[in-house]
C-alpha cells in the first residue's frame, strides 16, 4: 500500500505540474502578486486527477484525523476535493460524507451556509479540505463556518501550501494543516 501511495503522489505532482502550474505574474485571491500560479481545478476535474487526489487526501485524513466522518471546505476550490475523498472512501468501504461551505448563505429556502449538513449529526467530526493555501483565509473561513454550524473540525488538508503564511495562520487558530505538496515541490 505505501508503495502505491508513493507512486500516486509522484504521479499527482506530475499532473499538477503539467496541468495546473504556471510560471507567470498573477494577482491571487488574497490580493498579493505572485510569480507563479497553481489552478488545482485543472487537475481535480480530470478523471485521473480526481482519483489521485481522492486517494491521497483520504490517506492523509485517515492518518491525521481518523475519526472524521466527512470532508469539505469553501466552495469552489474544495468542491472537487471533497467529492474525490467521499467517492474514494465509499469505494474503500468506509464512507466519509462530503459537504460544501458556501461563501454566503443560500439566498432562498433554508438560507443554509453548508450543503450536506443534514447527513451529519451535531458535533460531527470533520476534515476541512482546500486546494491551495496562501494566507489561509479561505481555510480559516471554512473552519469558522463549520464550527458555527456545530461541526467539530479535526484539521485542515490541502493539496498545496504556497509557503506564504497560510500554515502559520491556520495553526495559530489551533488547527493542524496537512498538505500534500508545497511551493518547493514546484519551484526547488
Amino acid at each position: 500500500m505505501a508503495e502505491s501511495l508513493t507512486r500516486d503522489r509522484a504521479r499527482l505532482l506530475e499532473v499538477l505540474t503539467q496541468r495546473s502550474f504556471e510560471r507567470r505574474r498573477v494577482v491571487l485571491s488574497s490580493g498579493k502578486e505572485s510569480d507563479f500560479y497553481i489552478d488545482c481545478k485543472r487537475t481535480a476535474l480530470l478523471a485521473e486527477g480526481h482519483y489521485l487526489i481522492g486517494r491521497l487526501l483520504l490517506e492523509a485524513i485517515r492518518r491525521d484525523a481518523p475519526s472524521a466522518v466527512a470532508a469539505g471546505g469553501l466552495t469552489l476550490g474544495a468542491d472537487p476535493l471533497a467529492s474525490a475523498v467521499s467517492l474514494t472512501s465509499f469505494l474503500e468501504g468506509a464512507p466519509l460524507h462530503a459537504f460544501i461551505v458556501r461563501k454566503e448563505p443560500k439566498g432562498h429556502g433554508t438560507g443554509q451556509w453548508i450543503e450536506g449538513l443534514a447527513a451529519l449529526g451535531p458535533g460531527a467530526p470533520v476534515a476541512i479540505v482546500e486546494d491551495v493555501v496562501t494566507t489561509g483565509a479561505s481555510t480559516l473561513k471554512a473552519i469558522e463556518r463549520a464550527k458555527l454550524e456545530g461541526l467539530t473540525v479535526l484539521g485542515a488538508f490541502a493539496l498545496v501550501d504556497r509557503l506564504e503564511g497560510g500554515r502559520e495562520a491556520v495553526e495559530a487558530s489551533g488547527h493542524r494543516l496537512t498538505t500534500l505538496f508545497t511551493r518547493k515541490d514546484f519551484i526547488p
